[in-house]
């Protein structure tokens, strides 16, 4: 938590300002740092300096909050999302004859699900030049399920270590001979 103590009535230099543009593009201190203006020998050093720095710490918190009131991100929406990589099923981009529906026709989630789409055309000569045929192929990449399930779970704090296997322990105890 950053010092009260660096709490005054000036407000943020343009540096200070810019930093905090700047750190909220990918939260990287460093980097924020040099893209600010600081000497990349010392960012590491005044990025963290910066963020200590409750004046520099609450405008992070007010841009953040302001961004996302902006932009409609809430907890809500960024898990909806997550769930519809989640549990996408690849089968409702297909027919039931295994051609790919026209994207236009998939639901919301199923189109959310889907990360890329690569169509490759490819002329197939029959022998004669007569005519060619032409064969299209339709790669399709969802995006990741297993980051988006490891998302959710570590939202609802199924990997808490208090969470883990609780220790067994077993007692073997001897037989008696003639049972």
């Amino acid at each position: 938590m950053p010092k009260t103590e660096d709490l005054t009535d000036k407000p943020l230099t343009p540096k200070q300002q810019r930093f905090v543009e700047e750190y909220l593009i990918d939260l990287n201190g460093t980097q924020a740092a040099i893209r600010a203006g600081y000497s990349p020998k010392t960012a590491e050093v005044q990025a963290s300096r910066l963020l200590r720095d409750a004046k520099v710490y609450a405008a992070v918190e007010a841009r953040k909050k302001e961004l996302s009131e902006s932009l409609q991100i809430t907890q809500e929406r960024v898990l909806k999302e997550y769930a519809r990589i989640a549990f996408s099923d690849i089968r409702k981009t297909l027919t039931p004859g295994g051609n790919l529906l026209n994207p236009n026709d998939w639901d919301d989630d199923t189109a959310a699900a889907i990360g890329s789409i690569e169509v490759v055309t490819k002329a197939l000569h029959n022998g004669d030049d007569a005519g060619t045929e032409v064969e299209h192929t339709h790669k399709i990449r969802t995006w990741d399920k297993k980051a988006a399930l490891d998302s959710i779970a570590k939202y609802l704090g199924m990997f808490r270590p208090d969470a883990a296997t609780p220790d067994v322990h077993v007692h073997i105890h001897p037989v008696a001979k003639g049972f």
